[in-house]
């Protein structure tokens, strides 16, 4: 989405709210191999509710990840999700491409609740309408200008290059793609299930058929173990992530409630799909994010929606010389990883 020109090579860099994730991948003639991957923290408080709070920190942050895996890469993807971003389909005139180029702001005007002239905008044309032959649908995408300019500003500070910016839906979906040959009629559901925010995909084919963003992931957790046991914040992560070890009860308890809301969300907006869908209907569901290692919410997931639910593994099918990176390792930060794959196989010039 968004950027530049020539057919470069680019590093993948998932700006979340809790961390810095990076990739930089291979193209082997359709094949990738893994030359490089990296996760380092952010402080508390430098994104919130998907703005950029304190830049310089975020700079230093991806400046030394960069320099700490000794990449000489200058270009970057990355990706934006949450309030930062708008999709719509929408269903339009049938046209050819470059007609739909040239029409396609007076079009958007319609569907963004911004001044045309403040947001970068991109679309892709998905399929003829099946209601009307006349007519296709067509995947709007828009940004404020201004969230994309911090997010230059940031990698300029780190001396870096923004050459695209994606959505974290649509990385995943690359990511889901390049590692998993989809069935016959198969209908996924891609849940991205970050520490603030929660991106929900219904793919067919590499078709985007709904998606969504809610404002909830593994943060409310952490809150919630805080507000009930009166632990520092790191000390609820440390809960958080080694109750698979404890078994402390009560964790297990706060744990569960939590998952009971998030999963609630994923039912209702699964449902809200396939009760617009006539006979696409959803048959499987595929998680990543952070979020998707909690405990027994893989479980609760497939329980209240009555499907079958796996992890998506974004390294599985790459290339990558096992001297360089532990297999072990790579499964256990997988989950967080899907965004920073799909961005790294984005290339300057891509539609």
């Amino acid at each position: 989405m968004f950027l530049f020109k020539k057919k470069k090579e680019v590093i993948g860099i998932d700006v979340g709210s809790s961390s810095i994730k990076l990739v930089q991948l291979k193209d082997n003639k359709g094949s990738y191999q893994l030359l490089n991957a990296g996760i380092i923290p952010l402080p508390p408080e430098a994104i919130v509710d998907n703005s950029l709070m304190d830049s310089s920190a975020i700079a230093g942050v991806v400046r030394n990840l960069v320099s700490s895996l000794g990449i000489k890469v200058k270009y970057v993807a990355c990706s934006i999700s949450g309030n930062s971003v708008i999709i719509r389909k929408i269903v339009l005139p049938t046209m050819p491409q470059e007609e739909l180029e040239d029409q396609i702001s007076w079009e958007a005007e319609q569907y963004i609740p911004f001044d045309i002239n403040d947001v970068n905008m991109d679309f892709q044309i998905l399929s003829p309408d099946s209601n009307d032959p006349s007519k296709m649908n067509v995947l709007l995408v828009a940004s404020k200008k201004d969230i994309i300019n911090d997010y230059v500003a940031v990698f300029n500070d780190a001396a870096l290059h923004l050459s695209v910016v994606d959505v974290d839906s649509f990385a995943v979906q690359n990511a889901f793609e390049i590692n998993h040959d989809a069935a016959q009629g198969e209908i996924a559901a891609l849940i991205n299930i970050g520490a603030s925010v929660m991106n929900i995909n219904v793919v067919k084919e590499g078709i985007t058929l709904f998606t969504r963003d809610v404002q909830m992931g593994g943060n409310l957790y952490t809150e919630e173990i805080q507000k009930q046991l009166g632990l520092s914040r790191q000390e609820a992560e440390t809960g958080k992530i080694l109750i698979h070890e404890t078994g402390n009860a009560q964790l297990i308890d706060l744990i569960s409630k939590v998952n009971d809301s998030i999963t609630q969300e994923i039912r209702r907006s699964l449902d809200f799909y396939n009760s617009t869908a006539s006979d696409e209907r959803i048959t499987t569901v595929y998680v990543s994010g952070g979020g998707s290692k909690v405990y027994n919410l893989v479980t609760a997931i497939s329980e209240k929606t009555g499907l079958p639910v796996d992890r998506l593994n974004p390294f599985a099918r790459l290339k990558y010389n096992e001297k360089d990176f532990d297999p072990e390792y790579l499964q256990e930060i997988g989950p967080l990883m899907a965004v920073p794959v799909g961005l790294a196989i984005r290339r300057i010039g891509d539609k």
